[in-house]
């Protein structure tokens, strides 16, 4: 287990607590807000009145395209951005046509630099009405970069941007497209959501862990559930070779993060309603809605807002963290970026830098609940008992195959 094996280096308290800020950050939920007051939402959650699940980020996935395809061109990476959690089987789900996602990607100054928070690189997608039969969106990415801003409607050979109907889906549209001299490649569609989690009983052991419930632990390999089988995301995804994010450097390390964007209908600006990188701060730490609001609207290289640190430590130390080590876990969390070292094979936790923070990206099939179990209790709690494949003879959990060629997420149900 990977987590084993950051013990068994004799890793420093601060570097644990680094860990902690990318295992923890994934397990796949996070909190939305709509200017001026409506609230909430994370990877779990269903529809409400007040708002779209297509507004809702659930993920974050980059590696190196060849970590997962051997027969990928070199230096070239993937970027996931899943939203839409839950969408159910055989049902069309839209992106929004108010919202604004977005990729920020940085330059990071070596594996052991300081993220920024100010992105070098934005990948922008915004979305027209659904349109034709099948129904299907025409897209268009905005690149924002210190050269100004591109506005990349049309393929490489003419056509328009389009997301891939969910009736076509084993046949997805992939949109080719020249940008500066390089060559990117982008799906928007429904697919297969790869996360995995037994979320529901995580909120049991949870309150028992911190007294306001009876003490229980995971659910056996044989009934455990996990909460995403069967259901889709809407998800876009970006080959971009490494030189088109160098911009003529010779940088091998990226920060990325997501952020999505509304209009504000007081002003007609758009704002952040949500941010992610590495997910689930909300879901493990914080309760109250206002705190997971104030957190959305952060950017990675901010502060953590106080009412949301104060309640955040006060889980930890229910959690049987003693007071230093909660402190120096909320330290942790912020700056919250992906950060990927494009020299070494992609894998969560598959390197650390000097600060004990993963540097290696995240895979799609990438098992990160237990290592954040493990971290955030201080070894109480260790598995969830589900994964990817699942368990045969259990219906309650697995998903089906990635796909052998981009865009890699299973078909949808």
């Amino acid at each position: 287990m990977v987590l084993r094996s950051i013990w068994q280096s004799g890793l420093r308290l601060g570097q644990i607590v680094v860990t902690l800020s990318f295992t923890l950050l994934t397990l796949g939920v996070t909190g939305i807000i709509l200017p001026p007051t409506a609230q909430a939402s994370d990877h779990d959650d269903g529809d409400i009145d007040v708002r779209s699940r297509a507004l809702s980020l659930t993920d974050l996935y980059v590696f190196r395209e060849r970590d997962l395809n051997p027969a990928a061109k070199e230096n070239d990476l993937i970027l996931v951005m899943n939203t839409n959690p839950r969408s159910l089987a055989r049902q069309h789900y839209f992106f929004s046509t108010e919202a604004r996602y977005e990729f920020r990607i940085t330059r990071a100054n070596g594996n052991n630099s300081i993220p920024t928070g100010r992105p070098d690189t934005t990948l922008r997608f915004t979305f027209e009405e659904p349109q034709g039969s099948p129904r299907r969106q025409k897209m268009t990415m905005t690149v924002v970069d210190s050269r100004g801003s591109i506005v990349i409607d049309k393929t490489s050979s003419n056509s328009s941007l389009f997301t891939t109907p969910l009736t076509t889906a084993s046949s997805p549209r992939l949109n080719e497209v020249n940008v500066r001299g390089s060559n990117l490649t982008i799906f928007a569609g429904l697919r297969e959501d790869p996360f995995f989690f037994d979320v529901e009983q995580f909120f049991r052991v949870r309150a028992g862990l911190l007294g306001r419930g009876p003490a229980v632990g995971f659910r056996d390999p044989a009934t455990a559930i996990d909460f995403a089988t069967g259901y889709n995301v809407n998800t876009i995804v970006v080959r971009i070779p490494r030189r088109f994010l160098q911009a003529g450097t010779n940088a091998t390390t990226f920060d990325v993060w997501l952020s999505l964007l509304i209009r504000d209908p007081r002003t007609g600006q758009f704002v952040q309603t949500e941010q992610l990188a590495r997910p689930g701060i909300n879901e493990a730490l914080l309760v109250g809605q206002s705190n997971l609001a104030a957190y959305n609207r952060t950017q990675p290289s901010r502060t953590v807002p106080p009412a949301v640190a104060n309640e955040a430590t006060n889980v930890l130390l229910a959690l049987g963290n003693s007071r230093q080590r909660a402190n120096a876990l909320l330290g942790a969390f912020i700056p919250d970026v992906m950060r990927i070292d494009t020299l070494g094979v992609s894998g969560f936790a598959n390197e650390l830098n000097s600060k004990g923070s993963p540097i290696r990206g995240r895979m799609l099939a990438d098992d990160v609940v237990d290592i954040a179990l493990t971290v955030l209790t201080n070894g109480a709690v260790t598995t969830d008992n589900v994964s990817y494949e699942g368990l045969p003879g259990n219906p309650a959990q697995g998903h089906d195959p990635l796909e052998p060629n981009f865009p890699y997420l299973a078909l949808p149900n």
